[in-house]
């Protein structure tokens, strides 16, 4: 049966033991985890054990890590700032191991203030994984970009960075609703589905309502996507990794990811029993 998590995010007040029994609680098996949640700038030696106890506490609640959110920025001014962007990701690959996971989902990273988005900036993000790819090879890392932010939130410019890239280890994390966030039409998300699914290697399951600033997010099908067009894309290419849901509803918060998860069993897991 298909894995279905959710991501620690929009639960107010929650730290990551009240997290993670939520999750147990109400039947979800895996989760990701943003790196800032065991690692924000102290000692290695202390976010090695902090990986140690995630991997720990999601294992004693019968669950696992699907991917470590990384919080990289590749779209940097200098050589300089990006190698250390690329030596900090081979830092959080580690420490996702530590955790229990060898998938982590990373951004490709936004212009600085005042910058307006375009294709040179793809440049510096293909030639950082270009750097980091004999690393995540050799040690057995998938890196999922995600649709995120202001540069990779186009799949044909997705697909152009993992062409240039040209590794097996990486892929895309397909958030559902991030297209539509950015400002495509419904008809271009539904055909970005299609374009993405080849490379998918993680998910989030997100639905909502009009693109920004007019966003606002819903429970799983009850918003204005097409999420079957995304699962149909993704059954197509046999895709079997985790389907995450992710909410970004204003209240709720506890029942809209449990509303999620009832959407997934209905439409993921028991379509495919």
């Amino acid at each position: 049966m298909p894995e279905c998590g959710l991501i620690f995010y929009n639960l107010p007040g929650y730290d990551l033991e009240r997290f993670v029994s939520f999750a147990s609680a109400s039947g979800f098996n895996c989760a990701e985890i943003a790196v800032r949640n065991i690692w924000d700038g102290e000692d290695m030696a202390v976010a090695e054990a902090r990986a140690r106890d995630l991997g720990r506490l999601l294992a004693d609640h019968g669950m696992r890590l699907s991917a470590l959110s990384a919080g990289n920025n590749f779209v940097q001014g200098s050589d300089e700032e990006l190698t250390l962007q690329v030596e900090r990701m081979k830092q959080v690959c580690l420490l996702a191991r530590l955790a229990g996971a060898s998938r982590l989902r990373i951004d490709g990273g936004n212009p600085r203030r005042g910058e307006v988005a375009g294709d040179h900036h793809l440049e510096p993000i293909i030639r950082a994984l270009k750097s980091i790819r004999p690393f995540i090879e050799s040690e057995g890392f998938v890196l999922a970009l995600d649709n995120h932010g202001l540069v990779t939130n186009d799949a044909d410019a997705q697909v152009r960075i993992f062409e240039e890239v040209g590794s097996k280890n990486l892929g895309a994390n397909l958030d559902t609703m991030n297209y539509r966030w950015f400002g495509h039409p419904l008809e271009t998300v539904n055909r970005f589905y299609r374009v993405i699914a080849p490379y998918v290697r993680h998910t989030h399951m997100k639905d909502g309502r009009g693109a920004r600033p007019d966003y606002v997010g819903t429970a799983l099908g009850e918003g204005e996507l097409d999420l079957q067009a995304a699962v149909d894309a993704l059954r197509e290419v046999r895709y079997d990794g985790p389907w995450l849901v992710e909410y970004e509803g204003r209240s709720d918060h506890e029942e809209g990811y449990r509303r999620g998860l009832r959407w997934l069993r209905a439409h993921v897991q028991d379509a495919q029993a």
